[in-house]
C-alpha cells in the first residue's frame, strides 16, 4: 500500500487508486479511506483547474470589453485634434465619445456589482416592491434604444400583487433582462407575469437567431456570451447578475428556448 501511494504521489494526474486484497477490515477500512481522501483531493484540484480557467476567460473578456470603447475613444480624441473639423463634425465625435464613456462606466459597473454579490458582507434589504411599476418605469427608460432597433414592445398591462424585494435588486433584475433582449432580439419582445400562491413570475419572450442546447445550458455562466464576436454592455454577466440576484431574494431563473424564442422568466416572493 505504501508503494502504491508513492507512485500515485508521482503520477497524481491518473486515476489510480489503492488495492488490496486483505481480509483484514480494518485495514480494508483504511484502505477505503485513503481512496476517499485520493478522490477529494482530485476533485478539488479539478475544482481549481476549472476556476482559473474561467478567470482567464474573464480575463479575457474584460480586455476584449475594455479595449473597444477605449480604442474608438482614442481614434475620435485624436480626430478632434484637426483643425479642418467643422464645428458639426466636432459635436458629432464628441457625442461618439461620451457614449462610449458611459459605455464604459457601465461595464465597470458590473464588475463592480459582481464583486458585491460575491461579497458575503452584502446584505439585501427586502421589502414591498411593485414589480409591474418597476417593469414599467425602467422599459421607459430603453424607449429610444427600442425605437432605434426598430423592436416591437409587448407589455403585459396588468396588475400584479406586491412581491418581496430589495429595491436596487429588483431594478437590476429588470434593466439586465431588456439590456439582453436588445442586444440579442431580432424584431420583438414580450413582458408578462404569472401569479401563483407564494411567487409572481416575471417572463420575457424574444425571437432570436439559432441557439443550441449547450449555449442555453450555459446562459447564466459569467463568462458566456451568446455570439463571441459582439460587443456591449451585457459582457457576459447580464443574466448571471440577474440569477445571482434572484436566488438571493429567494426566487429562481430559469430559461429555456422554442423554436426561435428565447424565453427567460425570474420569481419573486409574494409580499404578506
Amino acid at each position: 500500500m505504501t508503494k502504491q501511494l508513492e507512485e500515485i504521489s508521482e503520477n497524481f494526474g491518473t486515476n489510480e487508486l489503492v488495492r488490496t486484497n486483505t481480509h483484514n477490515k480494518n485495514l480494508a477500512r483504511f484502505a477505503a479511506k485513503i481512496n476517499q481522501l485520493i478522490q477529494l483531493f482530485k476533485q478539488n484540484q479539478q475544482s481549481v483547474e476549472r476556476r482559473e480557467m474561467e478567470l482567464k476567460q474573464e480575463i479575457t473578456n474584460i480586455s476584449h470589453d475594455l479595449r473597444t470603447p477605449l480604442t474608438s475613444i482614442k481614434g475620435f480624441s485624436e480626430l478632434l485634434t484637426d483643425s479642418c473639423l467643422s464645428e458639426e463634425e466636432r459635436k458629432e465625435f464628441l457625442s461618439i465619445i461620451q457614449k462610449k464613456i458611459d459605455n464604459l462606466t457601465m461595464i465597470v459597473d458590473l464588475f463592480y456589482e459582481l464583486s458585491q454579490l460575491d461579497s458575503s458582507d452584502k446584505k439585501l434589504n427586502l421589502e414591498k416592491q411593485f414589480l409591474d411599476q418597476v417593469v414599467v418605469e425602467t422599459m421607459l427608460m430603453f424607449f429610444d434604444d427600442f425605437e432605434k432597433k426598430q423592436l416591437k414592445v409587448d407589455l403585459d398591462e396588468g396588475t400584479v400583487s406586491p412581491v418581496l424585494a430589495d429595491d436596487k435588486a429588483i431594478v437590476r433584475i429588470v434593466t439586465n433582462i431588456i439590456q439582453n433582449a436588445l442586444t440579442y432580439a431580432k424584431s420583438y419582445l414580450k413582458i408578462n407575469y404569472v401569479e401563483e400562491e407564494k411567487y409572481i413570475w416575471l417572463r420575457a419572450v424574444n425571437d432570436i437567431e439559432k441557439i443550441n442546447v449547450t449555449e442555453l445550458q450555459q446562459i447564466f455562466n459569467r463568462t458566456f456570451r451568446l455570439e463571441p464576436s459582439r460587443t456591449g454592455t451585457q459582457l457576459g454577466l447580464g443574466l448571471h447578475i440577474v440569477q445571482q440576484l434572484v436566488n438571493k431574494q429567494g426566487g429562481k431563473a430559469v430559461a429555456e428556448v422554442r423554436e426561435n424564442e428565447f424565453i427567460i422568466e425570474v420569481s419573486f416572493r409574494k409580499w404578506d
